[in-house]
């Protein structure tokens, strides 16, 4: 029979025990090694069981264990430590209290998916976990963060394969009262609720659930409420489920419901209100309408209100190919919008206007979440050095007249939150270095660029982790193959093999991630015979473990896990090579630090940033990589491995499609581990022990431990992008935020008469010395703009054979004096010409205003025309000598 309606019962805690509740719900526990400890005293099988849920855990433990516990003074004394220690962490001054005035006082961080720990799953892939890894760190430095997502009462999906290999998805409903969440209550105990108009009259309700995740408090807004009709309550259902109007609904409410859920709690609790909005990847753009609204209620026009938006907000997107951008119907958006649904007071054509792709290569009848992002956002950022250049390119239409490096976006390379991915072990080799409270700050707030006490390290205790982890590893895999095959349908007598799979002395390789296409799944199978004779070497084999997940929607992606599945199904090779189904945090925990090889070959330069290496580097794993994301940054043979690409440039050269370049590509991932990574593996020095391979984990761990913390990575969005936001917001009051609206209304509606009209130097000839100065002189017409208005550069450099400036340097030029009689004024400055070679130079006319974040900000630029003096688009090329 099935029930009519299900309840859960909360155990009462003895008053002994209270500090329990309070430990269990602060999601510091996922990443505080006594907190665990503590919970799993409690009941080690329950809290196995539970996989490490201290709710599940509580829930489920006997009230005479309880009152054991109880009595138990040892207990209470260890209660009590871990309770204090709660309490210092959220109270205690750190890093961020430490900073000199001006930062923002507080900070709202959206993100369409959180993946905090595995008993909260609300993730899918990198972009969650990076942005629990975000949440984390903000709370290990004490920046005053406030996290902002959907609950999904499905989560993502669990996966399962058939019999014959090919992917299957569940969703199981998630509890919100059986989550580490309580409600957002209002003062009358009722339960908070953020409301959204649909067209038509209807209303989209939504409730608020808290999660804290240390010290920063994330709310989550679930639309599964009574108040709601049957479609609505589906809004948040599933993550990255539905079609174009599901999902719309989904980032409206993400996007303007999560604005009203932040003033809710702030009234509620007194938190202050966020300065700076930070928009994790296009999906919560519509945040940024909801505050242009909430400014137009205290009177400011739309143009001003979004002049006072821009300055307080950050847009980070992670997508380096435009298909991977949420884009909607432009009628489907202008329906849901304006006088009969949401934001009745904003005309509609300004909405759409922010996100309509109006530049040359988009699509005119399409509404882009990221381009509204970005034109929304005065600061915005991709996730590594590489992936900054890449998002310069896919959006350099949006500032046209600049090149590509000049456009508005920088790089913040992701990090990860080491004490939430390295493993209990290694920690504890940490703490017996440098004791426990140094090994914690190392890995928690960064600031250093080496971790020095590695060195001191035995080379024997390195090695004894390594295999102690691999060992682990080993264990749960076949725990987690057998479950797999049964799910399979097979029989107990049918797998007596799995005691036989894997080796905990033989090299390990580790490949897990999402299943699109680009990161190529299935490469390592492109030449099956070097793959086996990797795999079955006598004296050098390896090993490897796969998992992943495709899309429910992207039968391409089953079909890699399936074509990857059957290989791994092959008796010749299974004790060899697995594929473990439904990964997600609690195997990634096991299977990071349990690899000596962390593999990642993904179509160059379409990994963002591809955090899963960093993981694995914390724990003493060599990264075999594409360059491509951070490892293109960061890599030095010191860490391990790059593979060669034929990518970009190189591409051309291959001529014969996608198919050539992965042959190509292939083979020399099977030459690295035939030639290079497996022979370092097994060779042995004089004391018995891999010398060369255990110093290259050694050098891992100093060099690039450091850089890839999420500590790190926060700092420099405090430093570089918080603190200058949170400036700018303060600047942009309502005058000044009207005085910059209409300053750029001027600027624009007088851009097209602004000319560069003569061009003259005082160079003779087309060859010059190394250090001359020249003086330039240049006649210009504003416009009816004043020279305040705008700033006329001289642009120098370097030139190729099409007289292309490379690494350019802008130089301000002067007025001389007043207009002449039909308005023009001329410019002087010196040109130094500072480098040998080829030299050109150009001249340009660009807006200038105090309160611009960039000068390439309006996308306006005013070049030479063909006749304006000594040549056009360069106007003069010399050789220096």
């Amino acid at each position: 029979m099935k029930a009519i309606r299900r309840f859960t019962v909360r155990p009462v805690l003895p008053e002994a025990l209270h500090p329990l509740s309070e430990l269990a719900r602060n999601l510091r526990w996922s990443w505080h090694a006594e907190t665990r400890d503590l919970f799993q005293s409690v009941d080690p099988e329950r809290w196995a069981s539970s996989g490490g849920d201290p709710v599940r855990l509580l829930g489920g433990v006997s009230m005479d264990r309880l009152a054991e516990l109880a009595e138990d003074r040892r207990f209470l004394r260890r209660l009590a430590a871990v309770a204090d220690d709660l309490r210092d962490y959220m109270t205690g001054e750190r890093w961020y209290q430490t900073q000199p005035p001006g930062l923002p006082a507080a900070v709202a961080y959206f993100s369409p998916e959180f993946g905090i720990t595995a008993a909260l799953p609300q993730y899918s892939g990198g972009l969650g976990i990076l942005a629990g890894d975000h949440l984390k760190a903000a709370s290990d430095l004490g920046v005053p963060l406030i996290g902002v997502g959907l609950l999904y009462r499905h989560g993502y999906f669990r996966q399962t394969l058939s019999r014959d290999g090919w992917q299957q998805e569940h969703y199981p409903v998630l509890d919100p009262h059986e989550l580490p969440l309580v409600p957002l209550r209002e003062a009358d105990g009722s339960v908070a609720q953020v409301p959204l108009a649909l067209p038509g009259g209807r209303r989209l309700r939504a409730r608020v659930w808290q999660a804290q995740v240390g010290r920063v408090p994330l709310l989550m807004l679930d639309s599964d409420v009574d108040e709601n009709d049957h479609g609505e309550r589906g809004v948040t259902d599933r993550l990255y489920g539905g079609g174009s109007e599901h999902r719309l609904l989904q980032e409206m409410l993400l996007g303007i419901g999560g604005v009203r859920a932040v003033r809710t709690y702030c009234r509620l609790t007194g938190h202050p209100q966020p300065e700076v909005f930070h928009t994790n990847e296009g999906h919560a753009g519509f945040l940024g309408l909801e505050r242009i609204a909430e400014l137009g209620d205290q009177g400011l026009d739309f143009d001003a209100g979004l002049e006072a938006v821009r300055a307080g907000t950050v847009f980070t997107t992670h997508t380096p190919v435009p298909a991977g951008i949420d884009r909607f119907d432009r009628e489907l958006v202008a329906r849901h919008f304006g006088p009969d649904a949401e934001l009745p007071r904003i005309d509609v054509e300004r909405i759409l206007g922010l996100g309509m792709e109006t530049y040359p290569s988009g699509e005119p009848n399409l509404f882009n979440m990221a381009v509204m992002g970005l034109r929304l956002g005065q600061r915005a950022n991709g996730v590594s050095l590489l992936h900054g250049r890449v998002s310069r390119e896919m959006f350099s239409g949006l500032w046209p007249g600049f090149d590509p490096d000049e456009v508005p976006i920088t790089s913040v390379t992701n990090g990860v939150h080491a004490p939430t991915w390295v493993a209990p072990e290694v920690f504890r080799l940490g703490v017996r270095q440098i004791g426990a409270q140094r090994t914690e700050d190392a890995m928690t707030a960064g600031g250093t660029d080496r971790w020095d006490a590695v060195a001191d390290i035995p080379d024997q205790d390195i090695w004894d982790l390594r295999r102690s982890l691999r060992e682990q590893l080993v264990t749960e895999v076949r725990r987690r193959l057998y479950a797999s095959w049964r799910q399979r349908g097979a029989g107990t007598a049918e797998l007596g093999w799995i005691e036989e799979v894997l080796d905990p002395d033989v090299l390990t390789i580790g490949f897990a991630r999402r299943v699109p296409s680009y990161k190529r799944l299935t490469l390592m199978l492109r030449d099956r015979d070097r793959l086996m004779d990797l795999l079955l070497h006598e004296e050098r084999p390896v090993q490897i473990v796969v998992a992943g997940k495709a899309h429910p929607a992207d039968d391409g992606g089953k079909r890699l896990v399936q074509e990857l599945v059957r290989f791994t199904d092959d008796p010749r090779v299974r004790h060899r090579i697995v594929f473990l189904p439904d990964y997600g945090m609690a195997m990634a925990q096991k299977l990071y630090p349990g690899c000596d090889v962390w593999l990642n070959n993904p179509l160059r330069p379409l990994e963002a940033c591809g955090t899963s290496g960093m993981k694995a580097a914390l724990n003493g794993c060599l990264n075999l990589s594409v360059l491509d994301g951070w490892w293109d940054e960061w890599f030095q043979p010191d860490f391990g491995w790059a593979i060669p690409t034929a990518d970009g440039t190189d591409r051309s050269a291959v001529g014969e499609g996608d198919d050539r370049r992965d042959d190509l590509e292939a083979a020399a991932l099977y030459d690295l581990l035939e030639q290079r990574v497996t022979p370092r593996f097994y060779e042995r020095g004089r004391g018995g022990l891999p010398d060369r391979w255990i110093e290259m984990v050694r050098r891992t761990l100093t060099h690039l431990g450091p850089k890839v913390l999420a500590g790190r990575m926060v700092r420099e969005y405090v430093e570089r992008l918080y603190a200058p936001a949170a400036r700018a917001h303060r600047e942009l009051a309502p005058d000044a935020a009207r005085e910059l609206a209409e300053w750029k209304a001027r600027v624009r509606a007088a851009w097209h008469r602004v000319t560069v009209d003569h061009v003259e130097t005082s160079a003779s000839t087309a060859t010059a010395e190394l250090g001359t100065t020249l003086v330039l002189r240049v006649r210009v017409g504003l416009g009816g703009l004043a020279p305040d208005d705008v700033e006329v550069q001289a642009v120098s450099g370097r030139v190729d054979g099409d007289d292309r400036i490379a690494d350019a340097a802008g130089v301000p030029l002067k007025p001389t004096g007043g207009p002449d009689e039909e308005g023009r004024w001329v410019y002087e400055g010196p040109l130094s010409l500072d480098r040998t070679g080829p030299f050109g130079y150009t001249v340009r006319i660009l807006p200038d205003h105090r309160l611009l974040a960039s000068r390439a900000e309006l996308g306006l630029v005013a070049l030479p025309s063909e006749d304006a003096g000594e040549g056009a688009g360069v106007l003069m090329r010399m050789l220096l000598v």
